[in-house]
């Protein structure tokens, strides 16, 4: 039991992505949908730095005794600030596509959206 309890980071992510999927399928609103998106990447975020914790760990500075020290490894940090940028920049663009789409169709539910275009 306290080997699942240490793990809470990991609930934690499983929590948030379940939440995160729910809300891309689960609803019609594409605002709610982009804020389920967000939810869901910052859950892969949480994953990728819980993966990167190493115990003992110190920052990957060079020094004279560098043979008996444990470093972490800065390439997830890296990564996820990379990321968070991308991510960011995806949730704008998605804003403005929505508010473009409730400027020509006058709504921003899904279902309405589908039945008053014909192509669909």
């Amino acid at each position: 039991m306290i080997e699942t309890l240490g793990l809470y980071n990991y609930w934690v992510f499983s929590l948030l992505l379940v939440i995160g999927l729910f809300a891309i399928v689960g609803k019609k609103n594409l605002i709610k949908k982009l804020i389920g998106l967000s939810i869901f990447q910052a859950a892969v975020f949480l994953l990728y730095i819980s993966m990167d914790k190493v115990t003992g760990g110190t920052a990957p500075i060079l020094l004279a005794d560098a043979d008996t020290r444990v470093f972490s490894n800065p390439l997830p940090q890296v990564l996820i600030l990379t990321a968070i940028v991308v991510g960011i920049s995806t949730t704008a663009l998605g804003l403005a596509l929505v508010v473009r789409i409730r400027e020509e169709y006058g709504s921003i539910e899904n279902d309405v959206i589908r039945t008053m275009d014909p192509d669909t």
